[in-house]
């Protein structure tokens, strides 16, 4: 299928006042086409840092990032925009949905730029819409909506325009254990569909679980990339080629060294 994602020597040093805090600490990983990946972690562990730095929604302190065979990282904020315009979608643990707006017309707020009509758009967003079973609820606004339809209509949203890849961070997290399970099946079901490579961050084992490979972060590095199945289905072994350096320990103990001796600064 080919990569979809790949970053290089990934790195994020935030400063809080005279100190250094290193969320990511050079993390290589690669993404295939098709594929469902799940980053897990505990909290502050780097996860969220890094689906947004993959989502351009942060810039690097240091490291490459390259979706579909462009590099992210060398964008200008114009490129950029329009780049994850056309290749990405999202999906938020909050809905962000415009409250001003019906289901409809914020399913179909991603084509608003793409040069299609107002009324193809709309035609996009019901048939998505009609497929996760909103259909009844095409022309009600979010506060008419429970917390489960809102993130249906955000999960149409960020398939409506057939992206690439789709962003997802903590799909759930808000939800019961009833409505969680609709929310995945309706995600799952048009990953699958459409061929798109999903990133989700979770902190739900029964979520991880879901996915073709789990990535688990500690300290803003990987520790451990394992392969539960190959994207498209079937049983994959764990593979620790992708498990960053710094992640790796020395025969008899201690740190592996890493070979990037340049130094680092927050942006």
């Amino acid at each position: 299928m080919g990569t979809m994602i790949r970053t290089k020597g990934l790195k994020k040093i935030y400063r809080v006042g005279s100190e250094k805090v290193v969320a990511l600490a050079g993390i290589d990983l690669e993404i295939e086409q098709g594929e469902i990946c799940c980053i897990v972690g505990q909290s502050g562990s780097g996860k969220s840092t890094l689906l947004n730095m993959l989502a351009g929604l942060e810039k690097p302190t240091k490291g490459t990032i390259a979706i579909a065979g462009k590099m992210v990282t060398s964008m200008d904020e114009e490129r950029l925009a329009l780049f994850r315009q056309e290749n990405l979608g999202f999906v938020f643990q909050s809905y962000n949905l415009l409250p001003q707006l019906t289901a409809v017309e914020n399913a179909a707020l991603p084509l608003m730029f793409s040069g299609m009509g107002k009324a193809q758009r709309e035609r996009r967003a019901m048939d998505e819409l009609s497929k996760i079973g909103l259909e009844d609820r095409a022309a009600h606004r979010p506060s008419e909506m429970s917390g489960g339809q809102q993130q249906r209509v955000g999960i149409a949203r960020a398939f409506v325009p057939r992206p690439k890849v789709i962003f997802a961070d903590e799909p759930t997290g808000n939800l019961d254990t009833h409505t969680t399970e609709q929310v995945m099946e309706a995600m799952l079901d048009r990953v699958a569909k459409y061929g798109i490579t999903l990133v989700m961050v979770t902190h739900e084992p029964t979520l991880a679980a879901c996915g073709d490979r789990v990535v688990t972060l500690s300290d803003g590095k990987v520790i451990s990339n394992e392969y539960r199945k190959k994207p498209g289905g079937g049983e994959a072994e764990s593979d620790d080629k992708f498990i960053s350096n710094e992640a790796r320990k020395k025969p008899g103990g201690g740190e592996a060294e890493s070979d990037d001796n340049d130094s680092e600064e927050a942006i």
